[in-house]
This record gives C-alpha cells, structure tokens and sequence, in this order.
C-alpha cells in the first residue's frame, strides 16, 4: 500500500472536487482518497499499480490527473493567475462601454437620449451585441470548455451556471436585436451587459482567489527553497560543486560562511553557529562541535565547516518535513465529509431552483423578469466557497505550523487538538533536557568502573552519564542485556552487575532497601545479588517547560506527566514545573493505562514524548505529539511531530489547532449563510445578475482572506 498523490485539473468549485474525490475513491482496490480544491491536489491511498489506472478515473469524469512525485508541486497553479489577470483586463475593457452605455442610460437619462441621437438605439444594440459576443468567445470562452462538457457528462459544476445564466442573457438580448416579433409585445429588451459583466466580475473573482490562493502554499515553496542547487564536495584532492542529486551518503562536503547545508550529516572540522530556525522555529543559532548534528536547510554561520553527508535526497530532515508538511496540507477533516455531500448536490439543485423561479415568474409577472430572476439564481448560487472553506484554512494552519516548528502528520489531530482536555508529557528528554548528570554516588572507584563499563552498551540518557561520572579507563564488560523499563545487566571480570531502578532490584533478587535522595532519579546497583551502592543523577527542566505548562492550563487544559522515573524525582520536577497529576514508575505499557484511564468520560487526551518506549502511548492517545529531536519509532507512532524539540511547540500546536478549526467554521458560516440569504432574494428579483455576479466573486475571495489571517497566528506564550 502507497500514498499516492495527483495533480488534478480543471477543477473550478467544491463540486468538481467532490465529483473527482468520487471517481478517485470508485477505482478498485483504493482505500480512500482526497482530493485539495485549494492546491488541486488528490491524495490517494492506494497500490502503487493502480496509479495509472486512478489517474484515467479522474481523467474521464473530466478532470484530468497526473502523478506527482515526493515534494513536487502543482503546476496547475502557476500560470493561472497571469492568464487571468490577463482575461480580466481584455473583458473588463470590452464590458465597460457596454455597461456605459446601458447602465448609465437608466442612472442618467441624458446618456440615454444622447446614445439615441448620436447612434441610434438599433446600432448601439449591435455595438453591445458585438462587444458581448466578443467577451463569451474571447475571455469567457474558458467557461464554456469546462461547463458544457459537464453539462453533458449531467455532472455540472460552477463553470456550467455561469455558461447557462450569460447565455440566457445574451440569446435573450440577440433575439430582441434580431428578432424581436419572435418576443411577446412590450418585453423586447437587451440583457448583453448582464452577459458581459456576469463573466468579467467572476474573472475578476477567480483572479483574486488565484491570488490568495497562490500564498496559502508559501509554507511549502518556503521550505522548498531551503535546499540549495549543488553542494560542495570533495572528490580526490579537489573540491567539486556537483549537484544535490549526486551527493552521496559519505562525501564530504565544505560549507562556506553564509552557505546553506545541503545534507543532513555530521561536523567532520570546524566548529560555529548554525541558524535552524528555517526548519524549527527557534531563533537563536545553534552551537556546533564535531560530531553534532547538520541538518538540510539551515545556514552556516561565519566559519567554514567540513560535514559528512549521512541522509540524502528523500531520506533528509527538511525531505521528511516537506513531505509532512504536503500532507498535512493535503489532509481532509472529517468536516469535509459533509461539505463534500453538500457541493456535490449543489449545482443541480441550484439548477432546479432557477428553473422553478423563471417559471413562477413566466406565470405571474413578465419574460424579463423572469429571465433577470433565474439568471441571478443561477450566478448567486456559488459552491466554489463552500469548496474552498475547509481546504484553504488547512493549508494556511498547517503551514504556519511548520514556521513554528510543528509538522501535522495528519489531518485529523488536527482537528482532534482543537479539543484536547488532557495533555500528558512523558519526562524525560520532553519536559527536561534528557541529558541527565550524575551528583552523587556511595560506589567505590573499581565498583564505578564495573558498572560504566557495562552501561556503556547502552544508548539511554543515563548510561552516557554514568560513563562521563565515571571519567576512567573501563574493564571489559560481557553478556550485557538491556530490560526494558528497568536497567541493564552484565559481566564485568567474572561479577554479574545489575543496574536499574527498585523493580529491577526486585527482579533479580535483591530486596535491600536504599534511601533515595528525594526529587533526585537513583540508579541501585548490585553486584552479585549483593548492594553494592546508589547513583543519584538529576535533569534540568527545559527552559520552557514551567512556561509551557502555565499556558496551557490558562487555556482550559489539565496537564499530567507520565513518567517511568522514581516518583519522588517525578514529583519533584512535577512541583517545580507546576504540574499536580504525576504517574511515575511506569514501564511502557503503564504509560498506555495511564492514557485510557486519563481517555475515560470521552476525554479527549494527548501525549508528549520523545522515546521509543514512548511509542505505544503515542499510538494509544487521540493526538500523540513526538519530539523531533527523539527517536524515529517515537516520531512515527505520533500525529504532531516538534522539529526542534521545544515543549513551548505543544501550545504552538494546540493554538494552531484551535485557531484553524475556528477558521474553518468561519468560512464554511459564511459560505452557507451567504447561499441561504442570498438565493432567495435572487429568486424573487431583488437582484440583478450583475449584483450577483459580484457578491458570487466576492464569496470565495472572502473565505480565503479569512484562511490567510491564520499566517499571523503568534507561536510565544
């Protein structure tokens, strides 16, 4: 199974995307598919053999597909907004005398009688009916290639009303300039300004909205833009600039002052500061040393470095956010579910009411009426709002996000953070530094040595600080053996060694019991089955963390920590951070009790974490929320990945969060509630198709106003 992703064109309205979402999810073998008005992407999840096959199912319901690779853009996007400034010019130029000449007849009568005297009422018609036809087949001829096909496919779209309601307006108007004895007597009249205008303010509309659109994806393009062209590596004795694609995993690649990372590796020579806040959020360059880490993306600061490349291509840090970010961009909330039933129903019933109101008006007022009524039914009626509601408010929140250091993995946490009640960090590594040292220890010099060098197999927090406690040359250490959630054990010069907490005491038979320090995390150790002596080690909190925790209890939210530390250094940390909930002592699968007990009463939870034992709970948890500067298996066990690691990204992510479902709920308000006013004042004539057609244009041009407004949305406490 594979996550496809198309680009799909000729998509003008949320119906259209709904009816190629339709087509998408009938092809067998799919498991479920979503298609983006706002980036006229789809995402598929489906086997990658049927890609081709998926693709001619959106082909043949009218809107072509086509493939696009990990981290490529639409390029359905990028050339529209030229063209239509460009068709908006030509028919807002060959409308206005159009609307001059009638509009300004019925405003100032002396324009009127002045048009009459100077060319006559008969050939300032033909001069309209030239100009409109002009406008139909020049600048609106795009309306017609999509709306007429969909018209005979009985599938029509936004293009479709337009094409009926100009067309009603202008064959009404040709017939009373050509034949009017075909027209009952007193209702000969020409509408071409209606046509005209119709078509040049819903350009004028689609042409803004391309516009605005064409920022809800700056996230993206952004973070595109951070990898540079080619790299510099060495081959042989010299230097080559060769391009990103060639880089190989091993080269070793010179980045100059200024420069752009162009992989992800580790300092080889050198040391400075790197600015990552491209890729994290945080503003104050980061301290390198060889060995540190090197991430795509970020800038060198103003010393030479000397890296060597360790991900390339797909697999880097900024690939994997991109790819994130494109997602997340891409997702559909469960919300979207029932706007999609809705548009897709839309235009038909629109139809229908049209119908319905030009024949009421046929029965009990006149043909004009009748014409006005029903075409301004038919342009009111716009789905391209309602289609632009739910996707555009996504692209722009999650793009934000990821300014901030936040990637959304999927859409849906996105929606379930909006209304978390309980967020529960793990401790270790989330709310404190996970670089923990040791201050104290009642072990002899020979019986450290022993237990550094047995934890010196291991890749936990506490095991490097014991070793860099210890600061000596170790023995050798054999038959090591990692218990999860309890400590290791080993044979260092023919002794056993346990390390671990109380429970691996227990388990390996040694009931002895140590005082601990309070609020300090101890490491007993046993030599033998014997005691030998306790290491007591301490973790800073994250200087954020205190901070972290207020805001999000000022915001409604009860915050636990879950950790698998001594509940008195839990505790500890749990009073200074302000936390009162603390569930310490807990191996992995006691972290996931710990989360359903906290899910009880349909309480929406999140968990925070950054460990591999850290991953059940974040699969369990309705939103789980990975520090990036974690393990892999956390990071994809989790919904809400941290790029840099901060605790403050957790309120970024749920501020995010609430602010964009507020969004969303915003413009769908407004999209329905403009429909439901509006439709009926058109229908009984209070509105004039070019009224309409400005407040349709307006419609979605509003709703992605509002959805750019979450650009701004503030990442501090």
């Amino acid at each position: 199974m594979a996550t496809l992703r198309f680009e799909i064109e000729g998509m003008t309205c949320g119906g259209c995307a709904a009816r190629a979402q339709k087509a998408l999810a009938g092809v067998e073998g799919v498991i479920s598919a979503n298609v983006n008005l706002a980036d006229h992407t789809a995402t598929v999840d489906a086997p990658a053999k049927l890609a081709a096959q998926i693709a001619a199912a959106s082909t043949r319901a009218g809107y072509a597909a086509k493939p696009l690779a990990a981290g490529d853009l639409p390029q359905d996007n990028v050339d529209e907004t030229p063209a239509l400034l460009r068709n908006t010019l030509i028919a807002a130029a060959l409308t206005l005398p159009i609307f001059v000449a009638e509009m300004g007849g019925h405003v100032f009568p002396s324009v009127h009688h002045f048009i009459a005297w100077v060319l006559g009422t008969q050939n300032s018609w033909l001069i309209q009916f030239a100009l409109a036809t002009l406008v139909l087949i020049g600048p609106g001829l795009s309306f017609y290639r999509k709306g007429v096909p969909a018209l005979l496919r009985r599938a029509p779209d936004m293009n479709s009303l337009v094409v009926l309601g100009a067309t009603a307006a202008w064959s009404y108007s040709t017939v009373s300039v050509f034949r009017p004895q075909w027209l009952p007597e007193g209702s000969v009249a020409v509408y071409f300004e209606a046509a005209a205008v119709i078509v040049t303010l819903i350009l004028l509309g689609r042409y803004l909205e391309a516009r605005a659109k064409g920022r809800t994806g700056v996230a993206i393009k952004r973070l595109i833009g951070l990898r540079p062209d080619t790299a510099r590596v060495e081959r042989g004795d010299t230097l080559e600039d060769v391009p990103l694609d060639a880089v190989q995993i091993g080269d070793v690649i010179h980045i100059a002052a200024g420069g752009r990372i162009p992989v992800d590796g580790v300092l080889r020579k050198g040391a400075g500061y790197v600015d990552e806040s491209m890729i994290s959020g945080e503003p104050m360059p980061v301290d390198k040393a060889i060995d540190d880490h090197l991430v795509a993306g970020t800038i060198n600061g103003t010393s030479t470095l000397v890296m060597e490349a360790r991900a390339v291509g797909s697999d880097t840090m900024l690939a994997r956010i991109i790819a994130m970010v494109t997602e997340a961009q891409g997702a559909q909330l469960p919300v979207q579910d029932l706007v999609n039933k809705i548009t897709l129903w839309f235009v038909p019933a629109v139809m229908a009411i049209a119908m319905v109101t030009t024949l009421t008006w046929l029965l009990f007022g006149t043909l004009p009426q009748a014409l006005v009524a029903g075409v301004s039914v038919l342009i009111i009626a716009c789905p391209c709002a309602m289609g632009l509601a739910t996707p555009t408010s996504i692209m722009v929140g999650t793009g934000r996000a990821a300014d901030l250091g936040v990637l959304f993995r999927r859409g849906d946490a996105l929606q379930a953070l909006h209304g978390v009640d309980v967020v529960a960090f793990d401790k270790t590594g989330t709310l404190t530094m996970g670089k923990p040292a040791v201050v104290s220890s009642t072990l002899s010099d020979v019986d450290l040595a022993a237990v550094a060098a047995v934890e010196s197999a291991s890749n936990h927090p506490l095991a490097s600080a014991i070793v860099a406690f210890a600061n000596t040359v170790l023995p050798d250490a054999e038959n090591v053996e990692t218990i999860p959630g309890h400590g290791v054990t080993g044979t260092v010069d023919g002794r056993q060694i346990v390390i671990g907490n109380a429970a691996m005491m227990e388990r390996f038979g040694t009931h002895d019991k140590i005082t601990a320090t309070a609020g300090l995390t101890p490491v007993y150790v046993s030599i033998d089955g014997q005691v030998a002596g306790i290491l007591a080690l301490q973790d800073e909190a994250k200087q954020t963390a205190a901070a972290t925790v207020q805001a999000l209890q000022d915001r409604g939210v009860e915050v636990v920590m879950i950790s698998g530390d001594a509940q008195a250094a839990a505790d500890a940390l749990g009073a200074r951070l302000g936390i009162d909930q603390v569930v310490a002592g807990v191996l992995p699968e006691g972290k996931v009790d710990a989360v359903r007990a906290l899910q009880k009463g349909d309480r929406t939870v999140a968990f925070v974490g950054d460990g591999i034992n850290d991953a059940p709970a974040l699969a369990t948890a309705d939103v789980g929320i990975a520090m990036g500067d974690g393990t892999d298996v956390a990071v994809e066990s989790a919904d809400v990945v941290l790029v840099s690691g901060n605790p403050l990204g957790v309120l970024r992510a749920v501020e995010i969060s609430r602010r964009t479902i507020r969004n969303i709920w915003q413009n769908l308000g407004w999209a329905f509630g403009y429909n439901v006013v509006l439709v009926p004042v058109a229908a009984l004539g209070l509105l004039s198709p070019q009224l309409a057609a400005l407040a349709m244009a307006a419609s979605s041009v509003l709703v992605v106003s509002n959805a750019l407004r979450l650009r701004w949305v503030k990442g501090g406490v």
